[in-house]
């Protein structure tokens, strides 16, 4: 059923290290997963990650996130889908991908998260970054727009968070950010890792 879709992924991997896609699931899937996090309480806020220590840095980064897992629900919807990136991803490209991991990340108003890489090169941790966003009507001038640049700090994109819009990109080669939201966002962040859990 995703194949097309993989495909798509994979194709834009290879020729330009990125893609957008708007309207890029089942259109249910923001509206469960958005009802589902509105009705959890365990949300913690999110650290810096520098080797093996984590610490938080309000002036670096403020938004708080919940790691996803197995619900039999909008969870696995969502985890199935990018089981099924991954395993085609190692088909097509011979990526090694060991597994995926992904968090649901609120931003409320005012938080951000200043420019930074998901991974460092040949760090072998983090091979392709994916985000999905689950708000609905989101627009400009709600703020919390994920800038993402080039391998020389030259901004290539500014993509507004509206649901269903999945961003996918190679980890190591796009520094991004993401802009003080002006209204509460929603969204999910995920890597596929080369290393053991």
């Amino acid at each position: 059923m995703n194949e097309k879709l993989y495909s798509k992924i994979t194709d834009a991997l290879v020729n330009d290290g990125y893609i957008i896609i708007e309207n890029a699931l089942n259109t249910d899937l923001p509206k469960k997963l958005l009802n589902y996090i509105q009705n959890q309480d365990d949300f913690k806020r999110a650290g810096i990650s520098s080797s093996n220590k984590l610490h938080l840095d309000n002036t670096r980064r403020r938004d708080s996130i919940k790691w996803l897992d197995e619900d039999n629900n909008a969870q696995t919807d969502f985890l199935a889908f990018s089981g099924g990136l991954q395993e085609y991803l190692n088909r097509s490209l011979y990526l090694g991908l060991s597994y995926y991991e992904a968090h649901f990340a609120i931003y409320e108003e005012g938080d951000f998260y200043e420019k930074h890489l998901d991974s460092f090169k040949n760090s072998k941790n983090r091979v392709v970054t994916t985000v999905y966003y689950l708000n609905e009507g989101f627009e400009q001038c709600d703020g919390g727009e994920l800038i993402i640049y080039n391998e020389n700090d030259k901004e290539i994109i500014r993509i507004i968070p509206k649901a269903n819009t999945l961003v996918v990109f190679m980890s190591e080669r796009f520094p991004h950010e993401v802009l003080p939201a002006k209204s509460l966002r929603h969204s999910i962040a995920g890597w596929f890792r080369v290393d053991k859990k």
